[in-house]
């Protein structure tokens, strides 16, 4: 792990540990009890509906990010192929008048190499630099030397670490898909999240491998949730984001209570006309096939899984396979959790007819940053 690049503001210790508490990141402990379910509860003054493309800008809320995962794939200049998969997200964290704390984690899986590499960065904005609600311009992140910017379904994405850069094109081939419905996901008290992917981009641009430039494309998924709504202690997920071959995709979300109980399973199937659909939880069934204890955390994670799905009066079932068992990063110098997330392959069958897949697995809530590194961010 690699020490994040200077902050540009001096906070004091305890005005850090305040803005972190909560911020919602991978496996963040921000409060206390068990998580909610997330069905959707009326309210006494129904939140407004997503628009476009007003909602893809920053806003005033307690929790925000920006997710990119996906998997590209490129020849070098001596012809050898190589084949990554790769994250890149941006978190933005308001607490009252504290000037907004963005945290920032890039991976990239190696797999000609068999390796996983990640660092991370921290950076504090303006309340001024977040748009007035309504803005059309999209989002613009720069967090240290790292940068995400958006617009349609049009992003750019620049990152480096040791070893590792990438510059990034992705173009939206499908809509953006609202997930529970509506993009409205309520925690009871812990408070709601609205939450919306772009399940498929075209990837183009170039990776930095070792100081070779590679020329590079593939498929990507981009997340984007935000509201007022915290982690609370001991409580965790399942994610997975499922591309088919077939042109449809998967997101599932399984929310686990501090004893890892599921609490709530939010699916979500899109046609390859682009049309999204609500999976029920009682359609979903997801079954780990083995275990990965980490040497750096001591957190034992699942690894690989076996899905079942009834969608349109299809039978779908998934095996998923980890191409790296060690996809752990512990981010103890920005958001002070360690997480599962990782490039995964995928095998099976739908209706009968065999389909092969990539993905991406997030697993939060099973490990913590060994003692040493739980410190509090110090400027």
């Amino acid at each position: 792990m690699h020490a994040p690049a200077r902050r540009p503001m001096v906070l004091c210790v305890s005005v850090l540990v305040a803005l972190l508490a909560g911020c919602g990141a991978p496996g963040t402990i921000g409060g206390s009890g068990h998580l909610p379910g997330t069905r959707v509860q009326p309210t006494a003054a129904p939140l407004a509906p997503i628009q476009f493309p007003q909602d893809e800008a920053p806003h005033h809320d307690l929790t925000e990010w920006w997710y990119y995962t996906g998997h590209f794939h490129g020849d070098d200049a001596q012809g050898q192929s190589h084949a990554y998969g790769f994250e890149l997200t941006v978190f933005q964290t308001l607490r009252g008048q504290f000037p907004p704390y963005y945290a920032a984690h890039f991976a990239i899986t190696d797999l000609a190499r068999g390796t996983f590499h990640y660092d991370q960065r921290t950076a504090f904005g303006t309340l001024a630099s977040i748009p007035t609600a309504g803005s059309t311009s999209g989002f613009s992140l720069p967090v240290a030397d790292w940068h995400v910017h958006g617009l349609a379904g049009h992003d750019e994405l620049t990152a480096l670490m040791p070893g590792y850069g990438i510059s990034l094109t992705l173009i939206a081939l499908k809509p953006p898909v609202l997930h529970g419905g509506n993009g409205l996901i309520t925690y009871g008290q812990a408070g709601f999240s609205y939450y919306y992917s772009r399940p498929l981009m075209a990837v183009t641009g170039a990776i930095t491998d070792h100081n070779a430039s590679i020329r590079v494309s593939g498929i990507a998924w981009m997340d984007h949730q935000w509201g007022d709504f915290v982690s609370l202690a001991g409580a965790g997920w399942d994610w997975f984001s499922l591309q088919l071959d077939n042109n449809t995709e998967y997101m599932l979300y399984i929310i686990r209570d501090v004893q890892k109980h599921p609490l709530a399973t939010v699916g979500t199937y899109v046609a390859p006309s682009g049309i999204a659909s609500e999976v029920s939880a009682t359609s979903i069934a997801v079954r780990s096939t083995g275990t990965w204890t980490s040497p750096v955390t001591g957190g034992t994670y699942p690894s690989g899984w076996i899905i079942h799905l009834a969608v349109a009066s299809q039978q779908v079932a998934l095996t998923l396979i980890p191409d790296l068992r060690d996809q752990e990063l512990v981010t103890a110098q920005s958001t002070g959790v360690a997480y599962w997330e990782g490039a995964v392959r995928i095998t099976g069958s739908i209706g009968g007819h065999a389909v092969t897949g990539q993905s991406y697995v997030e697993l939060t809530g099973y490990a913590s940053p060994p003692a040493g590194d739980q410190t509090p961010l110090v400027p």
